[in-house]
């Protein structure tokens, strides 16, 4: 009987730390500006830290004469109410979304233009500076979607959107933060490979 106690007292506590080193080794969790845990599948609004011209909220639109595809643009002022999204982690079964964790982030929204409203990394030649447009697809990690993976990182006191997918272990993705760059009167989102650039600021306000 000693021994039977003792052997599950002993299994029984090497599920539990292994249950405590699990939950230790999860990247925190993601946080809205309510101070809640961000949830996968659920709308927020991904709005700039700064307030009035220049803090508006991240939504879709069209750069130059270009009706179609539509980019990922920021909103001209804090008041223009922008598009909520909605993100999905790499692993499906994760109901909180947590830092440094890639993801795809999509529109909650109808397009124009025939495409998905997911994010995706393209390159535009006519200024040569990646950015981040639309059409992208949701979910199958690996070399074929390497485009469409983001993830948010703890900067100061609040976050910033990242491009460096780990979702291709034989791939070698360009990598940097996301920022606002002002083309044709758009406020477009792209990717900014000088390290001393500031990155976009955001927060994340539920729906």
């Amino acid at each position: 009987m000693k021994t039977t106690i003792s052997l599950c007292f002993i299994l029984l506590s090497l599920y539990t730390i292994s249950s405590l080193s699990s939950a230790a080794e999860q990247p925190p969790p993601v946080r809205d500006i309510a101070g809640e845990e961000i949830r996968a599948g659920v709308d927020y609004y991904i709005r700039s830290v700064r307030r009035g011209a220049g803090g508006g909220r991240l939504t879709l639109g069209s750069v130059g004469n270009e009706t179609c595809p539509l980019d990922v643009v920021q909103e001209g002022f804090d008041l223009n109410p922008g598009l909520p999204a909605y993100f999905r982690p790499v692993n499906p079964k994760k109901g909180v979304v947590r830092v440094s964790t890639d993801l795809n982030i999509i529109f909650n929204a109808s397009s124009i233009c025939v495409q998905s409203t997911q994010w995706q990394l393209a390159f535009d030649e006519s200024i040569n500076t990646y950015f981040v447009g639309t059409g992208g697809v949701e979910g199958n990690p690996g070399r074929d979607t390497i485009s469409n993976w983001f993830n948010i990182q703890p900067f100061e006191s609040w976050y910033k959107l990242v491009y460096c997918p780990g979702v291709c272990n034989t791939c070698r993705p360009v990598c940097g933060d996301l920022s606002i760059l002002v083309q044709d009167s758009a406020r477009r989102l792209v990717l900014s490979l000088n390290r001393d650039e500031r990155p976009f600021l955001v927060q994340f306000q539920r729906a």
